[in-house]
């Protein structure tokens, strides 16, 4: 892997964590990721699950973590199987995980080739009564792929009957919306790489230059600060594609006095940052884009304010749907009129702003919380109010990542990426 290895200390304590609240006499299984085929060899490159990358930090396939904290034989308390490495392995695909390495990263001393998985998890549930499956119930979701968690748990169900069947999700959702402040230090790595390639951009971009260039531009400067790349797919759109809110064809060319929106984020040991700016493609703001430019700012700037401890996410929403209406009647783009009348279910300040202001985010982009609980310190959320006006050819979003704090306003992880209109100007004007 390209990152600096990460300290086991917060493996260990994860899965005490986790451990903390299982049932007792219960097992928990976390398999890797597939690697997916692509057709023919070629294979998507491989990215682990994020589940038992938070719980092992083994960033490797064909892996599986076994958590028992009530069996009888101590070795069998925390298990890691990894796949058995060789001579024909390293030559061809490079070395995998030793028993050593995998100690070393992890933190857990009972490691076992996969070979030996069946033989000792047989053993292991005849101890158990009941199993932890890990299932992906993000609100997000949207899977149609068979996983190997999927499979794992197909052939479990079939093999032991009898036992009964828990969830690991619900105990993930909680424990990974709270960040340890190793994870937030990663995440502040993951932001830092952002800001190289938009300050890149900011000296590279001007009439003429195609979105793919700048997506180019900013895998170079990720890949160059031992990111993998872009944490999610990049939006580099400009004009009137920025209207679009998951445009992702990044094939325009960009236009003397376009504006150009720019939602993108370096990962960092598997964990996303979440950034959007919006620059003038000649190097300076219309008036007309600057007075959006800053209601927007203003809306992210108040909105940032609100995201405190006890807060919920559904009230939060609700406040900037406020300060959005006000904004846009301030624009002219609203009138009393819309007001007044709106449906309650779809305010009228949604034609221009339709999407929501913040998410989790840690190890996936849209990451893990329940957000009918009460939002709690070390929680990272990104902040990212927009406005799409197609009649007028732009629309501009503004995002961030910010830490709630025990008490005050979040920090901010990106507070050093350009983002005041002028500093932006300035910038691209040097």
């Amino acid at each position: 892997m390209k990152y600096d290895q990460i300290s086991n200390k917060l493996f260990i304590k994860n899965r005490k964590n986790f451990m903390a609240q299982m049932k007792p006499k219960s097992v928990a299984v976390f398999n890797s990721n597939d690697i997916f085929p692509i057709g023919a060899d070629s294979t998507m490159p491989f990215q682990q699950a994020r589940d038992i990358f938070y719980l092992t930090g083994a960033d490797q396939e064909e892996t599986m973590l076994v958590l028992f904290p009530d069996a009888p034989n101590k070795d069998h308390r925390e298990m890691l199987f990894v796949r058995e490495t060789n001579d024909h392995i390293a030559v061809w695909e490079g070395e995998k995980l030793t028993k050593e390495n995998a100690t070393e990263i992890s933190g857990i001393r009972s490691i076992y080739w996969l070979k030996e998985f069946d033989k000792i998890f047989f053993e292991v549930m005849t101890q158990a009564e009941r199993v932890y499956f890990n299932t992906n119930e993000h609100y997000r979701q949207s899977v149609e792929t068979e996983t190997r968690e999927d499979r794992f748990i197909q052939k479990t169900k079939e093999k032991f009957p009898a036992h009964s069947w828990e969830r690991s999700n619900p105990i993930l959702q909680r424990l990974r919306s709270v960040k340890d402040k190793i994870e937030i230090d990663l995440m502040q790595q993951a932001c830092n790489i952002t800001e190289k390639g938009f300050r890149r951009l900011l000296n590279f971009v001007k009439p003429g230059v195609w979105e793919y260039e700048i997506e180019a531009e900013l895998m170079h400067e990720f890949l160059r600060n031992r990111s993998r790349g872009f944490a999610y797919t990049p939006i580099i759109a400009s004009g009137n594609s920025a209207n679009v809110l998951h445009y992702i064809e990044n094939n325009q060319q960009c236009k003397k006095g376009d504006l150009l929106l720019l939602d993108v984020g370096a990962e960092y040991a598997n964990y996303s940052s979440d950034m959007t700016r919006t620059i003038p493609v000649s190097g300076k703001f219309s008036k007309r884009q600057r007075e959006v430019y800053d209601a927007v700012k203003k809306v992210k700037d108040d909105a940032t304010k609100m995201l405190v401890p006890g807060n919920y996410w559904k009230e939060y929403h609700e406040e900037v749907g406020k300060l959005m209406t006000k904004a846009l009647l301030d624009l002219k783009l609203l009138d009393k009129a819309d007001v007044k009348n709106e449906d309650p279910n779809w305010p009228a300040y949604k034609k221009y702003f339709m999407h929501g202001t913040s998410h989790h985010i840690g190890l996936d982009t849209h990451d893990y919380g329940i957000l009918w609980e009460k939002m709690t310190e070390n929680m990272v959320f990104t902040v990212e109010p927009g406005i799409y006006i197609p009649e007028e050819g732009f629309g501009v979003r503004l995002e961030d990542d910010v830490v709630i704090q025990k008490k005050g306003e979040p920090f901010n992880l990106m507070g050093n990426i350009p983002i005041e209109a002028e500093e932006i100007e300035e910038i691209m004007n040097k």
